[in-house]
């Protein structure tokens, strides 16, 4: 009986532990679609947990990086939310494939238009963004989230090497090593390119019977005509003859 009652104990801890842990823990985040290559392009997707019981999330506000601007930042529609794109001027111009880029999105925002976050649940909103820095291991977007009761909740801590986790942390995007492949393409274009010359080497194979047997038809029918003119020749010949004869008698 005293066993049950210290393991009854233990279980109440436990969740009670889980409860207060559930709802620090849930907050706005952001994670890639694959990998976030430095250097490259990738999809993220920022996800937005609704951590309220009698409130809905109705808009969403993600603060792009000053410090490493981003020269191309385009969402996905989502459904039943309208989205706002914000630029700024940089002070120092992006030089991409040979182009300067003056300005960059600092802020996107995700305003609920006939949707929104019910309570218990979580909504994703994807952004393919880059190039990412590749002198950075990480970027962090500082979020803002308010609720159909006017409460809004700043993500906006950002969090320290080795330190705690602040109690509104901002999301963070850590940054894998660079790759060869910046637009992560590099396979696919390879092997595209390689089914190209196959198909340029089978439509030459292919011409080239094509031409063999046309040349072969031909030479069949130039040796066909040639046998049946000298058969039509012997035929005149001898025929002349027997004509010759039959006027000597």
């Amino acid at each position: 009986m005293k066993l049950s009652r210290i393991a009854l104990a233990g279980g109440v801890a436990a969740s009670t532990v889980l409860l207060i842990a559930g709802p620090a823990a849930a907050h706005v985040s952001v994670q890639p679609v694959g990998e976030a290559a430095k250097g490259g392009y990738a999809t993220l997707n920022f996800k937005v947990p609704n951590e309220r019981d009698q409130a809905s999330t109705v808009k969403l506000e993600v603060n792009f990086p000053a410090d490493h601007p981003l020269s191309s930042v385009t969402p996905q529609a989502v459904p039943g939310w309208e989205i706002k794109i914000d630029k700024s001027k940089l002070d120092k111009p992006l030089e991409v494939h040979g182009k300067k880029i003056t300005e960059a999105v600092s802020k996107v925002t995700w305003t609920a238009d006939d949707s929104e976050i019910a309570p218990g649940y979580f909504q994703q909103f994807p952004v393919s963004v880059g190039a990412l820095p590749e002198d950075a291991d990480q970027l962090v977007f500082k979020a803002i989230q308010t609720y159909d009761n006017k409460e809004v909740v700043r993500w906006i801590e950002e969090p320290t090497e080795g330190g705690e986790e602040p109690d509104s942390p901002a999301p963070v995007l850590k940054l894998s090593a660079a790759s060869d492949d910046h637009h992560g393409g590099g396979a696919a274009d390879d092997a595209k390119e390689g089914d190209d010359h196959k198909a340029a080497d089978t439509a030459a194979s292919t011409k080239e019977t094509h031409a063999a047997a046309s040349s072969s038809s031909s030479d069949t029918t130039a040796r066909t005509l040639g046998i049946i003119g000298i058969v039509i020749g012997v035929a005149g010949v001898a025929f002349g003859v027997l004509a010759g004869r039959r006027r000597s008698a």
